[in-house]
């Protein structure tokens, strides 16, 4: 059966069949070709985007925007809105949902893009909540089917670091729905809620997937990508040395790669990572805590296993088979 996406949302993965996420990884193959052999797109021509943002960033608004651009959309960048402040959600949601074609939420709750997509009567896209960050999934599955030599469904994959934060969640359930063997590495008191670690094992009954959970850093065996994230995630910098003790023992570091005993093993992360000394953050936790690299090591970070620009180049791609699919003339 043809897919269609035509007016969907895209609040989370869970929403999405592993058919539906599989047209929007071919989509997303398709449009980085067309920009690679420099042909102008009108997919979007005609739209108008807003990208409402309460954090801050660097790749999902840039993604956004070259991808809007690049099909012919206009877009609204709006950080200083009076939503939540004085205009409820509903109603900021019913008044954007006349102007525009699509609207791109990065910040806090989840409720807030769950609200959004509910009042607007237009394609509301998560670009980042506390719970999930499905379009990163996207780009990093598209990164995945580019260099391991396997189809998803045979990837091992190990995630190691926080892995009840937005990633952890977002990647098992991404792997989940693909069929993946996913291994969450992380301490206990770090791992996915006991719900939504059953409700994806469900899942995979029906795609073959498998998900374990590991204290053990021996589990990376076999693995074919080895993924990590920030220990501190946005409105948590209070707690770096709680994270630091915690999540030492699962840095990526070369160790951990040799431990796979696969040669051709990748590394990813969705940035910015701490791998070395050349930022403020950096620094500073440097001078409190006495540590110089934290989630992965300078080595591995520039070692021939990172892929993570590639991964980062794919933000845009996939984020455009979104729009595309859900608000464009396709």
């Amino acid at each position: 059966m043809p897919v269609n996406l035509k007016g969907r949302h895209l609040l989370t993965l869970k929403d999405f069949t592993s058919e539906e996420i599989r047209y929007l990884l071919d989509l997303s193959k398709d449009l980085k070709a067309k920009k690679r052999a420099g042909i102008r797109g009108n997919l979007l021509e005609g739209k108008n985007i807003v990208l409402l943002f309460e954090k801050a960033s660097t790749r999902t608004r840039c993604a956004f925007e070259v991808a809007a651009f690049d099909e012919g959309a206009q877009v609204t960048f709006l950080t200083n809105s009076q939503m939540g402040k004085k205009e409820s959600i509903e109603d900021t949601a019913k008044v954007l949902g006349r102007f525009y074609d699509g609207i791109e939420f990065r910040g806090f709750k989840q409720e807030t893009v769950e609200d959004l997509a509910k009042f607007a009567g237009v394609p509301v896209w998560n670009g980042l909540t506390d719970m999930y960050h499905p379009t990163q999934i996207l780009a990093d599955f598209l990164t995945i089917m580019e260099h391991v030599a396997k189809p998803l469904n045979k990837v091992k994959f190990v995630y190691a670091g926080d892995a009840r934060n937005n990633m952890g969640n977002s990647l098992m359930i991404g792997a989940a729905k693909m069929g993946m063997h996913f291994v969450a590495l992380a301490p206990k008191e770090l791992w996915p809620t006991e719900a939504l670690v059953a409700e994806m094992k469900e899942v995979c009954k029906a795609t073959g997937g498998q998900i374990e959970l590991s204290e053990s850093v021996d589990a990376v065996k076999g693995a074919d990508v080895i993924y990590t994230d920030v220990w501190v995630s946005m409105g948590e910098e209070h707690m770096f040395a709680e994270r630091i003790k915690q999540l030492k023992p699962y840095q990526v570091n070369m160790e951990m790669i040799k431990k796979t005993e696969n040669n051709d093993v990748i590394f990813m992360h969705c940035l910015p990572a701490f791998h070395d000394q050349m930022t403020e953050v950096g620094v500073q936790v440097k001078e409190a805590h006495g540590i110089d690299e934290m989630e992965v090591t300078d080595e591995v970070f520039r070692s021939k296993h990172s892929v993570v620009f590639d991964e980062a180049e794919n933000r845009m791609h996939t984020i455009k088979a979104i729009m595309v699919s859900t608000a464009g003339n396709l």
